[in-house]
C-alpha cells in the first residue's frame, strides 16, 4: 500500500533529501552561538570607550580574532538558514521566492566576507 497521491506517482518527485541536514546545520549554529555570543557581548562591553589603537591591540590577539570570526561566520549562517525558511514558508509567489532567497544568500555572504575581512584587516594592524 502506498501513501503517496496519484499525481506524486506520474511526476515522480519526492523528498529532496536536504531538509535533515538544513535541521542539524541550523540547531549546530545556534547552540554554537550561545558562547560565542557572550564572548562577543564580553568584548564589547570591555572595548567602550576604546581608541583604533587599544582595539588594534585587542584583535592582534589571534585568540580573540578566531572567536570574533567564528562568532560572525555562525551567526551568518545562523541567519541565512532562519531566514531561508521565513522565505521558503511565507512567499507563495515562486519568482518573488527565488529571489528573495538569492538575495538572502548573497546578502549573508556579503556580510560575513565584509566582517571577516574587515577583522582580519583589523588583526593584522592595518
Amino acid at each position: 500500500m502506498s501513501y503517496r497521491t496519484p499525481l506524486s506517482r506520474v511526476t515522480g518527485l519526492g523528498s529532496a533529501k536536504e531538509g535533515t541536514e538544513h535541521f542539524w546545520v541550523q540547531r549546530l549554529t545556534a547552540v554554537a552561538n550561545i558562547p560565542l555570543t557572550l564572548f562577543f557581548v564580553w568584548l564589547v562591553v570591555s572595548s567602550i570607550g576604546a581608541d583604533r589603537a587599544d582595539m588594534i591591540a585587542k584583535f592582534s590577539n589571534p585568540i580573540v580574532t578566531a572567536l570574533t570570526i567564528l562568532m560572525v561566520l555562525s551567526a551568518a549562517m545562523h541567519m541565512k538558514l532562519g531566514l531561508q525558511v521565513v522565505i521558503e514558508d511565507y512567499v507563495h509567489k515562486e519568482p518573488t521566492k527565488l529571489i528573495l532567497v538569492l538575495f538572502n544568500i548573497f546578502f549573508s555572504y556579503g556580510v560575513a566576507a565584509v566582517a571577516v575581512v574587515s577583522l582580519l584587516k583589523l588583526s593584522f594592524g592595518g
